[in-house]
């Protein structure tokens, strides 16, 4: 027989209190974090630019309730909406996921920090602009980095060393704690609020990676950051309004997070808070491909040249990679529809051999057609080279390599082409910005005029004038 269960509450589970003391304490100092998260800014916003052209997004956004409205309300960049900032983070955080060319982190869990943008820039500009409408002041630019890079640090750090993949939730988890914290923050919430509203996160019911994998996947895959940086924005308010926390939310035995959803076991970090994350996050510049695909792209493009005139003739494709990219992408069979292809390392591969580039069009059903494909798909193996599972996790290196060679019907074959680093990755930064500019420049161009394109690239090339600029006004400029 069993005890009496104790009713004594504890104090609140450290990973929740060291959240909070982050985010409400800790000053940001880094200048190469601060540039970075201009970068990610920049990036993140063009990705969300882009995912317009897609009517599969598009229907989703726009306000719940048909006609509704909100008088100083957050307004959705690229569109026509103004609406309240739970609905205003769905919207921005669906569209900068959508074509999964956004930022990326990997870790033992994998995720998108700039996932947390569409929660933070609906508040700032919420915020923003009912304070005008009281006389007050709005929230600057700067602030909105800074909430970046402590999101990007909160969803970063709690990834480094905990893998909800294996434990199948899927990381938008993560999403959802860092940008409750960073919001409940921004709105003026006390440390204990943000506890308070932190807790919450995790006591909600998560998201399975059902849809991110075979036989299911879908586009909710596309969507589903955005739910949980609106489901941040909900939980501020209500913590804002007194609503309680749970202390124990992690740790309670039977009923908390480690024993229900991460088999006993508690979280383990490696690195205290800072701003490593940001200034080491992984930018998908080139093209809109699960990032453990990458470079695998950039080597069958390199190779192009050499099988495009070929392809009837190829007998075999190897495709030597790490162990993440064969547990999340290494996928046979057919493929259902645009979630499915970008995230099958084979699709992706076959499409830069066969095209020499890829881009988001490719995953449409119009191109999917094309019978080279499959034929190419079916030629290719995966094979894991352990090194390069070990550099993922090195902490000094962070690689994310393969290589890809074909082989011929008459027994030649191509140069094997490897790349360990892809372009967007630290390593390749000062080779990477001027084409993650260009990237911007692009996305720019898909919907607005060349003046008011000249308009928002000068401001936010430069840190010091964008980081001064009200956040009301920066939105502004991607009025429609």
């Amino acid at each position: 027989m069993s005890g009496p269960i104790t009713n004594v509450r504890r104090k609140p589970d450290t990973v929740l209190t060291d959240i909070a003391d982050y985010v409400a304490g800790y000053e940001i100092r880094s200048a190469e974090g601060y540039n970075t998260a201009r970068l990610c800014l920049m990036d993140t916003l063009g990705c969300g630019l882009e995912a317009l052209e897609y009517p599969a997004c598009t229907k989703l956004l726009g306000p719940i309730v048909p006609g509704a409205v909100l008088a100083n309300g957050a307004k959705v960049p690229g569109t026509p909406y103004q609406l309240d900032p739970v609905t205003a983070a769905f919207n921005l955080g669906a569209m900068i996921r959508w074509l999964d060319f956004n930022d990326t982190w990997l870790a033992a869990e994998w995720g998108h920090p700039s996932d947390n943008l569409g929660g933070i820039l609906a508040t700032a500009d919420w915020l923003s602009r009912t304070r005008l409408a009281k006389g007050g002041k709005p929230l600057v630019m700067r602030d909105v980095l800074t909430g970046m890079i402590k999101a990007h640090e909160i969803q970063g750090i709690i990834a480094l060393e905990n893998s909800f993949n294996r434990v199948g939730l899927d990381h938008v988890v993560l999403v959802k704690v860092a940008s409750t914290a960073v919001v409940t923050h921004m709105m003026g919430g006390t440390r204990d609020e943000i506890v308070n509203a932190v807790s919450n996160a995790w006591i909600d019911g998560q998201s399975l990676r059902a849809y991110r994998h075979a036989p299911n996947t879908g586009s909710r895959k596309s969507w589903a950051a955005g739910d949980a940086t609106s489901r941040a924005v909900r939980l501020a308010l209500m913590a804002l309004k007194g609503e309680m926390g749970y202390p124990s939310a992690l740790t309670a035995k039977n009923w908390g997070f480690y024993d229900v959803l991460f088999k006993g076991r508690p979280f383990r970090f490696k690195r205290p808070f800072g701003s490593y994350v940001m200034e080491n996050v992984l930018f998908k510049i080139s093209f809109p491909a699960e990032f453990h695909a990458q470079t695998a792209v950039e080597a069958a493009i390199q190779l192009h040249p050499q099988v495009k005139d070929r392809l009837d003739a190829v007998r075999k494709i190897v495709i030597t990679t790490h162990e993440s990219a064969i547990r999340i992408i290494d996928k046979r069979g057919p493929l259902n529809n645009p979630a499915d292809r970008d995230h099958c390392i084979q699709y992706m591969t076959a499409i830069g051999l066969i095209k020499g580039n890829l881009t988001a069009a490719d995953y449409e059903d119009a191109v999917a057609a094309d019978p080279r494909i499959d034929r190419l798909r079916s030629k290719m193996t995966c094979v894991e080279h352990q090194p390069w599972s070990r550099d993922y996790l090195n902490p000094a290196k962070r690689s994310i390599a393969n290589a890809i060679q074909v082989f011929f019907n008459d027994g030649s074959k191509s140069a094997r082409i490897e790349v360990e680093y892809p372009v967007g990755h630290r390593r390749r930064r000062r080779e990477g910005v001027p084409l993650l500019e260009a990237k911007f420049r692009t996305n720019l161009a898909r919907r607005f005029a060349p003046k008011q394109q000249r308009a928002i690239l000068d401001l936010t090339r430069d840190q010091a004038r964008l980081e001064a600029t009200p956040v009301n006004e920066f939105v502004d400029r991607f009025a429609t």
